[in-house]
């Protein structure tokens, strides 16, 4: 059934792109959330795997994220809300299955193929955004785009936990659930809402310009920074402090009911005060963190710089609408992609060398968290007051604009 191509502005009702975009994030976090609930218990229970293969599971789900740059290439015969679309299908479809292959390599092929779902889709979906969403709007509108993707979070964290705990539901039947919703609403959008045109066709082929030299920099360094607190803040709590998987859980459960309350008023804020406070804000927090990290000896109070470390993962909308506003629109699309790849080398390297520090002094690993937030404070005050294209660091470039005057 051919879908009717309307352009943005022509949008009307509740068939809107922020709708769109809101579903299709809901979508995400259900499979995401099912994959990541089960995930370990799966692999010991089922799959019987030790830490070894769990390493290697965890190693192998990155791959796809260092890839997400092939995404152009995918454009060049496929429309990105399409693309979008196929990749929350592939990532629904990956996540359903899982249950049915409690072994090894079938374990690994399902996850490689969710994580290819996944960050295409996250590839699509900043993408989309970035081109659909007006300037001024931004902030708030993937600021509550975000909240309803932690709502949807937390809703399948409970049914999960109800399935679980007191139905005693085998885990391929949560899996096939949890995946299959995803399925669903992918199809939904596919059949009930429009191919919407944005106004600037996008470029098909990978580059890296010079003039986002910023972004990119400051993008690599929030990659490191996700990688400290997936890795070893969590790691600490348990090792350190001996958290429970019920307390771990319980951790996991605040942060995302935060962030349907935080993530609204964030974006608000980022449009309110621009990106430049809001990223300024952020790293002062995450030093701060940091630098708690390496000296708490309290539980109660590791558990807050916890839930705080993932509150400032909200902060994060001030990056994606900083390149909204220095990019050349016809950059978006592939600069997604590259951005994803750069943001996931870090993935690659951190764990590994990290790794090694932790042996040694678990507080190092956290200090050098405190100087990398540290290198990305002075680089957040490169950023304008108002950036746009041409004028994209206090470095320079105003004469661009100047001449566009």
């Amino acid at each position: 059934m051919a879908r009717r191509t309307i352009k943005l502005a022509d949008s009307t009702g509740w068939r809107s792109p922020v709708m769109f975009l809101m579903l299709m994030a809901v979508a995400n976090a259900v499979a995401f959330a099912t994959w990541g609930t089960l995930l370990n218990n799966f692999a010991i229970e089922r799959v019987h795997f030790t830490g070894r293969e769990i390493g290697i599971l965890q190693s192998l789900r990155e791959i796809p994220g260092l890839l997400a740059f092939t995404a152009a290439a995918w454009l060049l015969i496929v429309r990105e809300q399409t693309f979008a679309l196929s990749a929350l299908l592939l990532m629904g479809a990956a996540a359903a299955m899982t249950g049915f292959v409690p072994f090894a390599y079938g374990f690994y092929a399902a996850t490689v193929l969710m994580s290819f779902g996944f960050h295409y889709y996250e590839t699509m979906n900043q993408s989309l955004a970035l081109q659909w969403l007006k300037k001024a709007q931004a902030p708030a509108q993937i600021g509550r785009i975000a909240g309803a993707a932690s709502a949807a979070s937390i809703a399948t964290y409970v049914v999960v936990y109800g399935l679980r705990k007191v139905f005693g539901a085998d885990f391929t039947a949560i899996y096939l659930l949890g995946g299959g919703v995803t399925v669903a609403i992918a199809i939904y959008l596919w059949l009930t809402f429009p191919r919407f045109e944005a106004e600037v066709i996008q470029h098909r082929h990978l580059f890296l310009r010079p003039r986002y030299w910023l972004y990119y920099l400051l993008t690599f360094l929030a990659g490191a920074r996700r990688q400290i607190f997936v890795v070893f803040a969590g790691f600490l709590m348990v090792e350190k402090f001996h958290y429970s998987v019920s307390g771990i859980a319980a951790l996991f459960f605040i942060n995302a009911l935060l962030n349907v309350w935080l993530l609204p008023k964030v974006g608000a804020m980022v449009g309110r005060f621009g990106e430049r406070k809001a990223l300024i804000i952020e790293y002062l927090g995450l030093i701060a963190i940091f630098a708690g990290y390496a000296l708490v000896n309290d539980p109660l109070i590791a558990a807050v710089l916890y839930v705080l470390d993932h509150a400032f993962f909200s902060w994060a909308i001030a990056l994606k609408t900083y390149f909204q506003k220095i990019a050349d629109p016809k950059d978006i699309a592939p600069t997604a992609g590259v951005a994803f790849s750069i943001n996931h080398i870090a993935a690659v390297v951190i764990p590994v060398i990290f790794g090694l520090i932790w042996l040694k002094s678990p507080a190092a690993v956290f200090l050098l968290g405190a100087g990398i937030a540290l290198v990305s404070l002075v680089l957040a005050l490169l950023i304008p007051r108002h950036p746009q294209p041409g004028h994209e660091t206090l470095l320079g470039g105003t004469q661009a604009v100047q001449a566009a005057q």
